[in-house]
């Protein structure tokens, strides 16, 4: 990254893959197989489909079915979506450290894969800060 500029697409996904690496098992085996994509913003129609008027107001996204549930033939791969913009967004907002920001939203859209708590998705960004 140069200095004075805003973290790239490729910063927030080095970012958000270091964060995938440091996850304890069983957690990062089951998250192997899930797609990482990080883009500027959501598209149009997903924010429509959300009900979000503000592209600014989505920081991430999971799509898939659950890991609980049986894989259906035609299903789509598990996916991940990291909003690199509104990250940024909350990052200069809050003054957060945007490596711990990446993780945070990173976890949050896993715990939706997994279906964990809030309680479960802490106790996972305190093992990525050890």
């Amino acid at each position: 990254m140069k200095f004075g500029s805003a973290p790239s697409l490729d910063d927030i996904e080095l970012m958000a893959r270091a964060a995938l690496h440091k996850l304890p098992e069983p957690f990062a085996g089951y998250l192997k197989d899930v797609i990482l994509i990080v883009e500027d913003f959501a598209a149009e129609d997903l924010l429509a489909d959300l009900g979000i008027d503000d592209p600014f107001e989505l920081t991430g996204l999971y799509s898939g079915r659950p890991a609980e549930t049986e894989a259906m033939t035609g299903d789509l791969p598990a996916m991940i979506h990291l909003f690199r913009r509104p990250i940024l967004e909350e990052w200069i907002e809050t003054g957060v450290d945007l490596n711990h920001l990446v993780s945070h939203v990173l976890i949050h859209e896993a715990g939706h894969h997994f279906g964990l708590s809030d309680e479960d998705m802490e106790w996972l960004e305190e093992t990525l800060k050890a």
